[in-house]
C-alpha cells in the first residue's frame, strides 16, 4: 500500500460523498447517477483490495495480516450495504446513508495505510 492509491481512494470517496450531500440537500432520493458514482468506487475499492491482499503475500513485513485484509473486505462491503439501504429508503435520507458510508470508506483508506506502516517501523 502507498500513499497515492490511499489518496485516491479518500478523494474518491468524499467526491461520492459529495455527490450524495447534493442529492441529501436537494431532498432527493437515492438515484441512478449516484448509484453509478457508488459503482465506480466500489470497482476502485475491489481492485485496492485485490492489491492489498498480493501486497500482503509478498511483503516480509510484521502486518496484522487479519486485521488487514479485514479493513479491506470492509471497505469493499460498505458501498454494496449503502446502496441497499439507501435504495430502500425512499425518503432523502437514503443519500444521507451514503454521506455517511462514504465519509467511513475516507477514513478507513486511512486506517489502511496506519496499519501497513506500523508494521515498517
Amino acid at each position: 500500500m502507498n500513499d497515492t492509491i490511499v489518496l485516491v481512494v479518500a478523494i474518491a470517496a468524499c467526491a461520492v460523498a459529495v455527490h450524495a450531500a447534493w442529492h441529501l440537500w436537494r431532498e432527493l432520493p437515492f438515484s441512478n447517477p449516484l448509484f453509478y458514482s457508488v459503482a465506480a468506487l466500489q470497482l476502485l475499492l475491489v481492485a485496492v483490495a485485490i492489491g492489498g491482499f498480493v501486497a500482503l503475500g509478498r511483503t516480509d513485513r510484521d502486518v496484522d495480516g487479519v486485521l488487514f485484509v479485514s479493513y479491506l473486505i470492509t471497505m469493499a462491503v460498505i458501498p454494496i450495504a449503502a446502496v441497499l439501504w439507501g435504495i430502500a429508503e425512499k425518503s432523502r435520507w437514503g443519500s444521507g446513508v451514503v454521506v455517511v458510508a462514504m465519509l467511513t470508506i475516507a477514513v478507513l483508506a486511512v486506517r489502511v495505510e496506519q496499519i501497513w506502516e506500523s508494521a515498517h517501523a
